[in-house]
């Protein structure tokens, strides 16, 4: 009976969540009493919900109570402990279901606090007290608690299994290894043991190494989320503004074409009026002189008759009606039919720049892209139908094959005036617009042709380097003659070498920031290989050459074609 009056005791002073007697003990709210440390670790993964609760009553707290250490509870926790009742063994102390028994104990078993590899037995802590103060066991290899220990012993000799066979790969007592596992590489378990710790720390090494680079892969995934995210919302913050300023731009000018007509329909409508006026005044006259030119053709009195004739016989100037022009209603129907011309252009270039938004949107690749293909084959899955673009185009080349082909001619083209045409070199630019990943070819007769790519803002007037494809820092040029390869960027010459061919394939991706070039015949080799970053869409290029004034004799013309891949 005094032993459950102690244990009640010791029980009523423990935290409920260690299980142990309170250590700074602070009552919350509610009355119950817990660890301070205890309490804190349980509120704060409680934080995020900023609601705190009792573990044992689930009372919840708004805000977070502010803990002060219970005095009194501490002095009588203090007491307790000088009374010898600490040495009690709480419920906790002993095995449970799932605890290694101490196997010494009689009764009910305590749980154990090491095991001993050479006696196979395993002790709580009273027990283990010999051995840790008798100098008989000094030599004894004492381990966490294990219910493992019957393995160590050789279920064919019943001895300790104190070697191992690296032949087998097994652990072995002392008489196997001059039994059955005579004449293998054997060993102690201690030597194996200090082998594999050998190799285990490096396993271990290779791991840590490869939690760190992992860390840092999530980090910089972390970050590419966020700097994504941040894309994203200026995106759509600037196409909304942006689309904003387009539909105010066509409300205003839906707004000026309205009030123009209406102020069309109103000088018009005034000028009719005032001239139906007139007519209708004069109608009256003209209807009142018939009256009195009536009356005086029945007076009998002939004297009256040619008395009065004269002054009514006269007739006021008629109102000039050869401003009226009869002629089918169509008054305003061609304001209608320019609107709509303008309503299909507006069409026509949304279905087309819509195709490259689209495409650039889903170009955006937050992981690491497919590597470059190896194939031609894997290569054509790139492909992308590259058109030239006849408002970038010298006027000494005729654009054919739906603007595909470029040929260099002696006759002048007769195309309008247009800011991005190249004035002084024989290039031309693409319609299209080139992000992502793209792939194309080009195939080339003549004197020779640069096979380039180029942003949009680079120059087109005269023949200065700042025009020119690969001699400034805004386009990337394969210059093909008839027997040799040389690249260009921003003035700067690389020789290239590899087999001479007429068509050339280009493989672009602009998000990884390479530009690669292939000579294309049975075979499929690589040139040359540009790794930069792009700050801009890049626009396919050709540039047509020609030497000894071949073009001004009429005698010769380079060419070149984007060819159909699919």
């Amino acid at each position: 009976m005094a032993q459950q009056g102690v244990q009640l005791d010791r029980e009523t002073f423990s935290c409920s969540i260690c299980l142990d007697l309170l250590k700074d003990p602070v009552t919350i709210p509610c009355g119950h009493s817990y660890c301070m440390s205890c309490i804190k670790g349980f509120w704060d993964e409680e934080d995020e919900k900023k609601i705190y609760s009792c573990p044992q009553c689930r009372q919840t707290f708004t805000p977070r109570p502010v803990l002060m250490k219970n005095t009194m509870l501490a002095a009588l926790v203090e007491q307790l402990k000088k009374t010898g009742l600490q040495a009690a063994p709480a419920d906790h102390c002993y095995a449970g279901p799932e605890d290694v028994t101490c196997d010494v104990c009689t009764g009910r078993k305590m749980k154990a606090l090491k095991s001993c590899l050479v006696c196979l037995i395993s002790y709580c802590e009273k027990h283990l007290q010999l051995h840790i103060e008798c100098a008989a066991f000094k030599n004894h290899k004492l381990v966490d608690p294990s219910k493992k220990l019957q393995e160590n012993i050789c279920s064919r000799h019943d001895e300790v299994m104190k070697m191992f066979c690296r032949t087998d790969q097994q652990s072995i007592c002392y008489l196997c290894s001059v039994d059955e596992h005579k004449g293998h590489d054997t060993v102690s378990a201690a030597a194996e043991r200090t082998e594999r710790q050998r190799e285990l720390e490096v396993s271990r090494q290779n791991i840590q190494q490869r939690i760190q680079d992992r860390e840092k892969d999530v980090k910089l995934l972390q970050q590419e989320v966020e700097a994504v995210s941040r894309s994203a919302d200026k995106a759509v913050e600037d196409s909304e503004k942006i689309f904003t300023e387009l539909i105010s731009l066509i409300q205003k000018r839906s707004y000026d074409v309205k009030q123009q007509i209406r102020s069309q329909q109103e000088t018009e409508v005034s000028r009719v009026k005032e001239l139906q006026e007139k007519l209708e005044q004069e109608i009256t006259e003209l209807k009142r002189k018939d009256a009195e030119l009536k009356k005086l053709s029945h007076t009998e009195d002939h004297n009256q008759f040619l008395h009065n004739y004269p002054s009514l016989s006269q007739l006021s100037e008629p109102t000039d009606s050869s401003s009226i022009n009869i002629r089918p209603l169509r008054y305003f129907e061609d304001v209608t039919a320019a609107v709509s011309e303008l309503r299909d252009q507006l069409q026509d270039i949304l279905r087309e720049k819509w195709t490259n938004i689209s495409l650039t949107v889903t170009e955006v690749d937050v992981l690491l892209p497919p590597p470059e293909p190896k194939t031609r084959a894997g290569f054509l899955k790139y492909s992308h139908e590259i058109t030239l673009d006849p408002n970038t185009a010298n006027t000494q080349l005729l654009l054919s094959e739906g603007n595909r082909k470029a040929k260099l001619t002696s006759q002048q083209q007769s195309y309008s005036s247009h800011p991005d045409r190249f004035t002084g070199c024989w290039q031309v630019l693409s319609r299209e617009s080139l992000t992502g990943r793209c792939y194309w070819e080009v195939e080339w007769s003549g004197l020779g042709v640069y096979v380039a790519v180029a942003y949009k803002n680079i120059s087109r007037a005269g023949k200065s380097n700042e025009s020119r494809f690969g001699f400034n820092d805004k386009s990337w040029a394969l210059d093909c003659y008839t027997n040799s390869y040389t690249f260009w960027f921003n003035n700067v010459l690389t020789p290239v070498s590899g087999p001479r061919s007429s068509r050339v394939g280009v493989y672009l991706d602009h998000r990884a920031g390479i530009l690669s070039f292939y000579s294309i015949s049975e075979t499929m080799t690589l040139l040359h290989r540009v790794q930069t970053t792009f700050t801009q869409p890049l626009y396919a290029g050709l540039w047509l050459k020609d030497f000894s004034n071949n073009l001004l004799k009429g005698i010769f013309g380079s060419n070149a074609e984007f060819c159909k891949l699919k």
